[in-house]
């Protein structure tokens, strides 16, 4: 018999698992980013700013959460390496996501915009993606 540490083939994990590692990262993904916006505010950026305001940032966090949930697993389910698609594909999916917020700085499409409050966004996309990898690693554990 061969154990799922050993094999090809991703550990099997139950719904309450996968819901629980899901809503773990979307809790930390929230309170990080609320720090985040109220270090940002305190340090000058426009409290205006409505990407720094907890009715945009936490919607768009648990969004952020569920897509990466959601496209851990379909990688994880459909990869025969799953492990070596995600090592780069994580990355550039953070660097794709700033793009929207530096295209900010070049456009008067949100008022009280700053280097400020942008460089805080980009940190929430960051902080975002740094709680939810290691809790999909543990909800969706990835084949050794």
């Amino acid at each position: 018999m061969v154990s799922a540490a050993s094999s090809d083939v991703a550990p099997r994990t139950t719904a309450l698992r996968i819901a629980t590692g899901v809503t773990v990262a979307a809790v930390a993904a929230v309170a990080a980013n609320t720090l985040i916006a109220l270090l940002a505010v305190a340090a000058g950026a426009s409290a205006d700013f409505r990407p720094l305001q907890p009715g945009t940032y936490i919607g768009l966090t648990v969004v952020g959460v569920l897509a990466g949930a959601a496209g851990w697993a379909g990688v994880r389910r459909w990869s025969r390496r799953p492990a070596g698609v995600l090592r780069p594909l994580v990355p550039a999916a953070v660097l794709v996501s700033l793009l929207p917020d530096v295209a900010l700085l070049r456009t008067d499409l949100q008022p009280h915009t700053s280097g400020l409050a942008v460089a805080a966004l980009m940190a929430m996309h960051v902080a975002t993606a740094a709680v939810a990898v290691p809790a999909f690693a543990r909800a969706l554990p990835l084949p050794r």
